[in-house]
């Protein structure tokens, strides 16, 4: 038998949560040959190509995740969550300036985006913290410097990185444990008080003119149509003109005469709405609302806090990206640069995905053990 895993783990093995993760992977890459197809004469496109092999990869670290078992991991927790900060911070050194920020380690064909990874390690050490600090213990704002310090790690050098966007998606992802804490509504009220009097500080007597443009702009990128507001225009165009039943697989014009731009990546979300219209857009959120709401119910079953602490943060990783990227297609959202989970073309961010549901999946099937 493999190490870790025993007869009765294999008995309780999530086939539920395999068969949703499977169906939105399924999706994905289909979408990705659409989108990543125009001006390819003959073969595979290479982004389809990439993709397969970083889903070799990506399963590797799934099955990694998936034998280990989870309450092992909380003693080797913070020698992970360290691990990922010092790979993020590497890239302040060692990675090339692309498209304005520090993200990636290249070496040659092959590029890493570390501040991925980091996700995995912050949802690990968030899990471990609040294991020993249950959530409904805490009742007052300033008990929360725990957590806090352990968010603002990975946050503060994906900042240094000036990849803004990644940076807001990890520290939604931190958040996401706030929803469990017992601090009085009056707390949250006067720190959101003095967040928005520090911010308009700021606005009137700090930033220059040009700052507040920058920030009007990613505010609202209908500001600028030829520029900032060009791709959420260009994605809307396609998003409507899907309408109920779409117009048909490798059939969206906006997609094949590559109107969209990052339209394997941002924008997969686009491209599925033009080809499968309403209908399948719908589709594709009900089988992700049915991963999340599969996600919490494990996070229910765990027989311990580590677990349910863990699967909580899982589906963190999956859900905030998800709102950002649709909310960005639809235009209800400035663009940020963030992926679709599991859809979106990008070895990194599935690499960090399917790790975190291994670790779901590893979650859900020793509920049983003790």
């Amino acid at each position: 038998m493999t190490p870790g895993i025993d007869r009765r783990s294999l008995q309780h093995f999530d086939w539920v949560l395999l068969g949703l993760v499977t169906c939105v992977l399924g999706i994905g890459l289909a979408n990705l040959y659409s989108a990543s197809s125009p001006g390819v004469e003959s073969g595979l496109p290479p982004e389809f190509r990439r993709q397969m092999l970083a889903l070799g990869v990506a399963t590797i670290g799934m099955l990694v995740a998936l034998v280990l078992d989870y309450r092992r991991l909380e003693r080797l927790a913070v020698p992970v969550y360290v691990g990922t900060l010092l790979l993020v911070a590497s890239t302040l050194v060692l990675a090339p300036v692309t498209r304005g920020n520090r993200s990636w380690l290249i070496y040659g064909p092959l590029s890493l985006q570390p501040a991925e990874l980091a996700k995995v390690g912050l949802v690990l050490a968030m899990a471990r913290y609040f294991h020993r600090n249950p959530p409904s213990e805490i009742r007052r704002v300033r008990d929360l410097w725990g957590p806090a310090l352990i968010a603002a790690g990975p946050v503060g050098l994906i900042v240094l990185q000036r990849d803004m966007g990644v940076a807001v998606l990890t520290m939604l992802i931190a958040a996401t444990y706030l929803l469990f804490v017992r601090i009085p509504a009056r707390a949250w009220a006067a720190l959101s008080a003095a967040g928005v009097v520090a911010l308009a500080g700021l606005w009137t007597y700090v930033f220059k003119g040009y700052q507040k443009e920058r920030i009007l702009d990613f505010l609202d990128p209908s500001r600028d149509q030829l520029a900032s507001g060009y791709q959420q225009i260009q994605s809307r165009i396609a998003v409507g003109s899907g309408e109920f039943f779409g117009k048909g697989y490798l059939e969206g014009t906006q997609t094949q005469l590559q109107f969209l731009p990052t339209q394997h990546s941002d924008f997969a979300f686009s491209v599925l709405a033009e080809e499968w219209g309403f209908l399948g857009s719908v589709t594709l959120l009900a089988i992700y609302f049915m991963l999340l709401i599969w996600g919490l119910v494990v996070a229910n079953n765990s027989k311990d806090s580590f677990g349910a602490m863990l699967a909580i943060g899982v589906v963190g990783m999956l859900f905030w990206p998800a709102v950002i990227n649709v909310a960005m297609v639809l235009g209800l959202a400035p663009v940020i640069g963030v992926p679709l989970p599991l859809v979106s073309y990008g070895g990194s961010q599935l690499l960090a995905n399917l790790v975190a549901v291994g670790l779901l999946m590893n979650v859900s099937m020793r509920r049983y053990i003790f």
